[in-house]
């Protein structure tokens, strides 16, 4: 399961409150670019060699597909979130800025770890931090630690796929917007170009 500072599974009405509060309060601030409490992470993971494409498949809380054809074609940065941890929503907004700055354009997308009954919570954080782009809930293997994202079980955590849908990188912690330019620049240097895209990879716009 998840793990942070806190568990995945708090007090359920303290959890609530507490989320609710985290995110009434970045509402009220725009949600800007203001430095997170959480400024130290741990030390970036080496990239990993890379072998065959990850397979996924979700569904975002608006019921569009998330998966490794959906992805597919440019290099994606994955980040895995909670609710209640702030720095959960401080790595949403460095990956949104990250999306919105870098050259050439990313896919990005965020991959909730709770259970299908806080939906509700969920659809508040999305709405509150309005992030450029999906969302979705983590199914039981990947809650569990297990399926193919094997090991990413605590938030936040950040995971970037090659144009193939290999994965290059992940660090577990808070990665900010420089680290994760550094990372991306590197991957860039060591990739073949990019090859014409199947008929079925469309990356997002």
């Amino acid at each position: 399961m998840p793990k942070s500072t806190r568990s995945l599974y708090p007090d359920r009405s303290r959890g609530r409150r507490g989320a609710l509060f985290t995110l009434i309060a970045l509402a009220s601030l725009g949600c800007g670019s203001s430095e997170p409490a959480v400024k130290t992470p741990p030390v970036p993971a080496a990239p990993k060699a890379r072998g065959a494409p990850v397979a996924f498949e979700l569904a975002t809380i608006d019921n569009k597909p998330l998966s490794t054809a959906t992805l597919a074609g440019r290099f994606s940065v994955i980040a895995f979130l909670a609710t209640y941890d702030m720095a959960s929503q401080a790595q949403a907004r460095f990956i949104a800025e990250l999306v919105r700055s870098h050259k050439p354009r990313i896919n990005a997308a965020a991959i909730i770890l709770e259970l299908p009954e806080n939906k509700p919570m969920v659809e508040a954080f999305v709405a509150a931090l309005e992030p450029p782009y999906p969302v979705a809930m983590a199914d039981r293997l990947t809650l569990a630690g297990e399926g193919p994202f094997r090991g990413l079980h605590h938030v936040p955590s950040v995971v970037i796929l090659d144009r193939e849908g290999r994965e290059a990188f992940r660090r577990i912690g808070l990665t900010e917007v420089s680290t994760l330019e550094e990372v991306l620049r590197d991957i860039e240097r060591t990739s073949p170009p990019a090859a014409v895209l199947s008929p079925k990879s469309t990356p997002q716009p």
